[in-house]
């Protein structure tokens, strides 16, 4: 399997920070993944949580280094990207069918491909599918992150007249720091989340698209009250900026304000409530430090005069990825609780909230070896969480005694 070799960097699809939490530990990954699975044979694994026993059950495996998840309404199925350039529907029987047509082409190398995927507000009505996804330049030597969309067929075998509507300028990623999610808001703005392409000085440049929030109309389009409309020094798209490589995006339900959370580099994993012009910080104000152990040469602390501190900070970096608030009836216990998932220490991350404020961590699922790339509430009030593997599976994650 990619990813759990020894000594297999970037190339893989990992950053640096992940390939070190995977060296030295290849045969306890075979053991854990032997034992791992035999017990997926069942219909669900069972482990204890502070809140009750979990239940993990399968839903369907095969998945080639999922990335993202997206419910269909009405019971329709779910939609699934495959970092390689796949977007595949899963029905509501539970059977993942062939890869949709339609789909543009990806960049993809490194941690570079096909990456998140939201429906459109309106889709009851449109049927559109927005997608990211890292677009090479005319080389094909560096990549960017876009966004496009298309309508998704009736069938739903196929994006129909897909159409980019965003694309990450100047393009200087070569495979690295992509971002990105999507998100809308409830006034229905598109919030996408860019990574710096491990160029970290873009993350504070105003010219560029590296290292940004940006916040665009549905079709692409920037709204008038973006925080740097009508500047000449900056791009309109940009919500806030000094972001470093952000993989989670999500609308808390209570205050309706957007949460975003992105990998630092050794340690400083970070969650911030991103406000309209704000500098997060990235690379001037860090917590962490090079993968060589020594400083980020342009940080000048862990706070930074003009920089905003982080709302949450990891001092050892989880490398997370994907998250969501839990707000459903099903499990009450989960009510005001943020999940996320983390690839280098492999675990889903129970954060339970009061109001804005993270009092108390739980690490879940830490002995069963997945990277988990994607956390989503189900419509049905369960947890569903991609792994990211070249044999990736979703997963479905509930408590015993279940409403």
């Amino acid at each position: 399997m990619k990813g759990i070799v020894p000594g297999l960097g970037l190339a893989s699809g990992l950053g640096y920070k992940e390939s070190l939490a995977i060296r030295g530990q290849s045969m306890k990954r075979v053991v854990a993944s032997a034992i791992a699975g035999l017990l997926l044979v069942s219909a669900a694994m069972a482990e204890r949580s502070e809140l009750g026993e979990l239940h993990v059950t399968e839903v369907v495996g095969g998945l080639e280094h999922p990335w993202a998840l997206a419910f269909l309404p009405n019971g329709q199925g779910s939609l699934i990207t495959e970092r390689p350039g796949r977007l595949r529907l899963l029905d509501a029987q539970g059977r993942l069918g062939a890869a949709l047509a339609g789909v543009p082409a990806v960049f993809a190398k490194g941690q570079g491909g096909l990456l998140d995927v939201a429906l459109s507000p309106g889709f009851a009505t449109d049927r559109l599918v927005y997608l990211s996804y890292a677009e090479a330049d005319a080389h094909g030597e560096l990549a960017g992150t876009a966004v496009g969309h298309g309508r998704l067929s009736d069938d739903g075998m196929a994006l129909e007249n897909f159409r980019v509507i965003f694309r990450q300028q100047p393009k200087l990623s070569s495979g690295i720091h992509f971002g990105s999610r999507l998100a809308f808001d409830r006034e229905g703005y598109l919030f996408v989340s860019l990574g710096e392409n491990n160029q970290r000085s873009t993350a504070q440049d105003l010219n560029k698209l590296q290292g940004k929030l940006v916040r665009l109309q549905a079709d692409g389009s920037v709204p008038e009250d973006n925080p740097f409309t009508g500047r000449a020094d900056a791009r309109a798209e940009i919500w806030s900026y000094g972001h470093r490589n952000p993989q989670g995006l999500a609308l808390n339900p209570w205050s309706g304000r957007l949460w975003l959370h992105e990998h630092g580099p050794r340690g400083g994993d970070e969650i911030n409530i991103p406000d309209k012009g704000r500098n997060y910080g990235w690379p001037l104000a860090t917590h962490g430090v090079n993968y060589s152990f020594l400083p980020i040469p342009e940080a000048a602390g862990e706070r930074v005069a003009g920089t905003e501190p982080p709302h949450h900070v990891w001092e050892k970096s989880p490398a997370i990825s994907g998250m969501a608030f839990y707000d459903a009836e099903r499990f009450p216990a989960w009510q005001h609780n943020l999940f996320i998932g983390a690839l280098a220490s492999q675990a889903l991350i129970r954060l339970q909230l009061e109001g804005d404020r993270v009092v108390h961590e739980e690490r879940l699922l830490e002995d069963r070896d997945w990277r988990i790339r994607d956390v989503r509430l189900g419509p049905d009030g369960y947890l569903y969480l991609l792994t990211d593997a070249a044999d990736g599976k979703l997963l479905r994650l509930g408590l015993a005694g279940d409403r």
